[in-house]
């Protein structure tokens, strides 16, 4: 499974042909579509429709996860208290890519500190 946090999702959503050749790459290796967390629409939006309209579009072809279950969210927790570092939205990212999928972010150190405490969680560069 792939998770995006805001990085992954500002970067897959311009419309561009470096972002469309990472799609591709993505369907084509079976990553597609891509869970994104309503926490990450959060960051990843600024509630203007204007400026929104290519992550809003973009949302549209990603699994959306509108409810956190608790074990998710307790297992963030974990995360986030051994790894020492990272927010609640990026620790919930990595923990919904457990056990062995892969996040796209931007935020390199946060995620891949997070992860090197998840099973099997491998952080991609946006």
């Amino acid at each position: 499974m792939l998770v995006l946090d805001s990085g992954g999702v500002s970067r897959l959503a311009r419309r561009r042909p470096d972002s469309a050749a990472v799609i591709s790459v993505l369907q084509r290796d079976g990553w597609w579509p891509p869970l994104v967390p309503t926490a990450v629409v959060v960051e990843a939006t600024t509630g203007r429709p204007d400026r929104d309209a290519n992550v809003n579009r973009f949302l549209k072809t990603c699994d959306l996860l509108s409810e956190l279950p608790e074990p998710i969210a307790r297992r963030a927790a974990a995360l986030r208290t051994r790894a020492g570092r990272g927010s609640a939205v990026d620790a919930i990212v990595v923990a919904l890519a457990e056990p062995f999928g892969a996040v796209l972010t931007g935020d390199l150190q946060d995620l891949r500190a997070l992860a090197s405490h998840a099973e099997g969680v491998v952080v991609l560069r946006a």
